[in-house]
């Protein structure tokens, strides 16, 4: 081990700049849906043995930022790639963006773990440099999650979802907290590579390995002991519809009623046991605006099951003639009254919902239409007649830890409607579906997600995934609403808090073993 240490440490220039992108591109087998957790030990504990080789060095500063934004360039070209689907849906007006839009967001976000990185190279070798690693790892995926909007995707935290089990520890430190951990144990092997003896320089990755178990105990523990899937239920039955819409066809005119008639079908098809409460379409199901358009309503309320809800990702405009003309990417709920409850999308995907600049920049935004989304006034909780308070979320907005839930007004369930026809066939929509794990465990809430072309699903609040309709499917889920943990989880009490203060310990712990064995040597 100690070899190997000294070897990858020895590299230089373009040799040691390959290693770190060669680490990043492993680190990605860990994510959804591939899920090879372990691969994580050899890129972390590679990456630290990278920036140990730096020690002494002219620059290592700058040196530990270059390997660290190799590292995280090929990290995020291998866990972004889908981005290029979205680009070919209309690949005549969009396609040349293809590689310059995933190597461009790869470069941006590739600073992050190069802040990481620059961070680590500060203190010494062992287990100081491990954990300031960890430590500065998690802040900056939170950076990340708030700087110029935010992109909290691929959290390394979501390597854990394949098993509820292993997830648990966000409904206390949230998955910021749990990207923390991950990152410490993983690099924690590096600390065998130190020059010190004995049964000394085992210590720290024994540590890290009895955590590593306590952790995975407690969570298989909580899971245990919670209800089973049938049990901790409401008195709602819902049936969620995925149309499998393919996005070159979905704002086709001419195939609109097709598309109706499809979702129509599906929500009024006999179905086991008792008729649905509500019914839920994915988002822009109804791509057409719903405002001044009184015969759209009333045929919706053709798929609203008899004293029930119909809910459904729609288009919102200002009435015609109005100036300036505005759009929203909305959530309806449709009673044999009419519309009883909207929601407006508050988080929209720059360039893609919206062109930032758009009076400096010669591009047009992905989504259908000439005029930019406008985003809503923010995150809400809707009591609509006859269903539990609901927090509706479209498309990404459900990958934002502690952004999910207004202040003030915990729902009972989470709602998440989205279009994932954008990613095709790859690895997209199962990352975001982890992350909507995720957000279930942190808040200790129910999350029913909706997806035109998958992955549609029933999540209970442990993360559980109790029914799904796989990717490219057409078809229906049924079943009875999960139920809300009560009381609160900490982390729906406390928020990034509670990350933020065992950050900040873990934090000042490492610096004061950095100080202190700086002090040993000088004597």
């Amino acid at each position: 081990m100690r070899e190997l240490a000294r070897r990858l440490g020895a590299l230089s220039g373009w040799r040691r700049l390959a290693a770190a992108a060669g680490l990043g591109a492993l680190a990605v087998l860990a994510l959804p849906p591939i899920y090879a957790v372990p691969v994580l030990l050899v890129s972390f504990t590679g990456l630290v043995w990278l920036i140990d080789g730096l020690d002494g060095g002219p620059r290592a500063g700058l040196k530990a930022l270059v390997l660290g934004w190799g590292f995280g360039f090929a990290h995020f070209i291998g866990g972004l790639y889908w981005i290029t689907n979205a680009l070919l849906v209309d690949a005549a007006t969009h396609g040349w963006l293809a590689p310059f839009a995933v190597a461009g967001l790869s470069l941006y976000f590739a600073a992050y773990p190069a802040l990481a990185c620059w961070a680590a190279s500060r203190v010494r070798p062992g287990v100081p440099r491990v954990l300031v690693l960890a430590t500065a790892w998690a802040a900056t995926e939170w950076l990340r999650g708030v700087a110029l909007t935010g992109f909290p995707w691929n959290l390394i935290s979501t390597s854990l979802a394949f098993d509820a089990a292993a997830i648990q520890g966000a409904a206390l430190l949230g998955a910021y907290g749990l990207s923390l951990v991950v990152v410490a144990i993983a690099a924690a092997p590096a600390t065998l590579g130190a020059a010190a003896t004995g049964p000394a320089r085992a210590l720290p990755f024994g540590v890290a390995m009895v955590l590593a178990a306590a952790i995975g105990g407690a969570g298989v523990v909580r899971v245990a002991s919670a209800p089973g899937a049938g049990a901790a239920v409401t008195d709602v039955t819902l049936r969620i519809v995925q149309g499998n819409i393919d996005q070159r066809l979905k704002w086709r005119r001419d195939l609109a009623q097709g598309h109706y008639r499809t979702y129509l079908r599906l929500s009024r098809a006999p179905g086991g046991g008792a008729a649905p409460d509500l019914v839920i379409w994915p988002e822009t199901a109804v791509p057409f605006s719903l405002d001044g358009n009184p015969a759209l309503v009333r045929a919706l309320k053709r798929a609203v099951p008899a004293d029930g809800v119909l809910i459904t990702g729609a288009v919102r405009t200002t009435p015609p003639g109005t100036r300036p003309r505005r759009v929203w990417n909305a959530v309806v709920a449709v009673t044999q009254r009419g519309i009883v409850a909207t929601y407006d999308k508050h988080h929209l995907v720059p360039f893609g919902e919206y062109v930032p600049a758009r009076k400096f920049l010669p591009i047009t935004k992905i989504t259908a239409g000439r005029i930019d989304f406008t985003p809503g006034p923010g995150a809400r909780s809707l009591d609509i007649p006859g269903l539990p308070r609901v927090s509706p979320l479209v498309c990404f907005e459900a990958i934002f830890p502690g952004a999910v839930v207004a202040p003030g007004r915990r729902p009972r369930w989470l709602l998440n409607l989205t279009n994932d026809a954008w990613f095709g066939r790859s690895t997209g929509p199962y990352q975001h579906l982890a992350a909507a794990r995720l957000r279930a465990v942190e808040e200790g809430l129910p999350l029913v997600r909706a997806a035109n072309t998958g992955v549609s699903a029933v999540i209970d609040p442990w993360g559980r995934v109790l029914e799904a309709l796989p990717l490219g499917r057409r078809g229906v889920i049924q079943r009875r609403l999960p139920a809300a943990l009560d009381p609160p989880t900490p982390f729906a009490r406390f928020g990034n808090g509670g990350f933020a203060l065992v950050a900040c310990v873990i934090l000042l712990f490492a610096l004061w073993m950095d100080r202190r064995r700086t002090a040993v040597d000088r004597k």
